[in-house]
């Protein structure tokens, strides 16, 4: 197996890590987080650059650029510290659009997309209705030629920032609730629709919100793909997004180590640096073989994905292990600083809160579980 990056993937890497060092943005992303703002500045410098557009299809004005560079990118970014959630290629999130999504939709869309703004929130989780999928109550009804949708949805991610919504909705035609969902996308300015802010511990930077839907008035031809399809169109969009979390979760991984590593190597006590305590060592040696492993089996999931293998299985592996596996290193990562690591001014503190959110958006650590360990069972026999 081939390990070495193409040249084309050092470049991508090498011109990303430019960007970030001119943009000397550590004490920016330290204020947004402090003032629960959009990195608009870092963004901006971003997509400028063209990583906005990459693995957007060369007829929509992106560049051709496979999945696996699109993870490797992700990744190093949030190596070099760049926020959770707020990450401005959208080509992995907009993957339903593309496969199901009619002309119209995919323009909208993809154009959003190309200026590094989130094209939609993900309208799928219900209060009621977290890892429960088919307890999802929100209805999508047919009425003198048009379809009304009415319900909440919840954690809703950029709700305030993304001009459309991509819903997923019960249509009311068949009992099995698997085989009745719909997915409708419409602006999310259109009337009937309110949100309010949730207050969370972490990810500051990016807003999460509830969606109210009352009577949100839609065309026929707002409806993604086929109807009462939505749920397994979801599924595959689901495989991709995930390793876009992985991505996420090696980066900030790396970034703590980076830093503790760094800082073990030149604090004292007891008359030598703290890194030449074995005990020091032993976490980061754990840390290293973690990182090695999730960056792996995230690359190995990306390249069979690439080369038309099912992925199936590994998107709900990997983003198991790699939700897990990052927190646990940036958690030794801040044993290591001591108490300055718990303190805002060290950017370690950030990733501890952002990244736990990875272990249950997208899929719980339990639900991973469930859908792998069904299949690996399945396919055992």
């Amino acid at each position: 197996m081939e390990f070495q990056k193409t040249e084309e993937q050092e470049l991508l890497l090498e011109s990303l890590r430019e960007v970030m060092a001119r943009g000397d943005f550590e004490d920016y992303f330290k204020e947004c987080d402090k003032t629960h703002a959009w990195p608009q500045k870092a963004v901006d410098a971003l997509v400028e650059a063209g990583f906005a557009s990459l693995g957007i299809p060369e007829e929509y004005g992106g560049t051709e650029t496979d999945i696996l560079t699109q993870i490797m990118v992700a990744e190093e970014a949030h190596a070099l510290g760049y926020p959770s959630l707020c990450w401005i290629n959208y080509a992995t999130e907009v993957d339903d659009i593309l496969t199901f999504g009619n002309e119209e939709q995919k323009k909208v869309v993809l154009d959003y997309a190309m200026k590094g703004i989130k094209p939609f929130t993900l309208g799928f989780t219900e209060p009621q209705a977290g890892s429960d999928s088919a307890a999802m109550g929100v209805t999508a009804t047919k009425r003198d030629g048009k379809v009304y949708i009415n319900g909440n949805k919840t954690f809703n991610t950029s709700a305030d920032r993304a001009p459309y919504m991509l819903c997923v909705c019960r249509s009311g035609i068949n009992e099995n609730p698997y085989k009745d969902f719909s997915m409708y996308l419409f602006p999310i300015d259109r009337e009937g629709v309110t949100i309010e802010k949730l207050d969370k511990i972490g990810n500051n930077m990016c807003g999460t919100y509830e969606v109210y839907l009352k009577d949100v008035e839609c065309d026929e031809s707002d409806l993604v793909g086929e109807e009462c399809k939505g749920f397994y169109q979801l599924m595959k969009n689901f495989e991709v997004e995930r390793l876009t979390i992985c991505a996420a979760n090696v980066g900030m991984a790396r970034c703590a180590y980076d830093e503790a590593v760094r800082y073990a190597g030149q604090r004292m006590q007891f008359g030598k640096t703290i890194g030449s305590f074995q005990l020091v060592q032993e976490k980061i040696v754990d840390m290293k073989i973690k990182i090695e492993n999730m960056q792996n089996m995230l690359y190995k999931a990306a390249w069979k994905k690439d080369h038309g293998e099912s992925i199936m299985i590994d998107s709900s592996l990997v983003k198991r292990y790699t939700g897990r596996a990052a927190f646990e290193v940036i958690d030794e990562a801040m044993q290591i600083m001591g108490g300055i690591g718990y303190t805002h001014d060290c950017r370690i503190s950030r990733l501890w809160r952002d990244q736990r959110v990875y272990r249950i958006m997208a899929g719980t650590d339990e639900i991973m579980v469930h859908t792998a360990g069904r299949a690996l069972i399945k396919e055992a026999q």
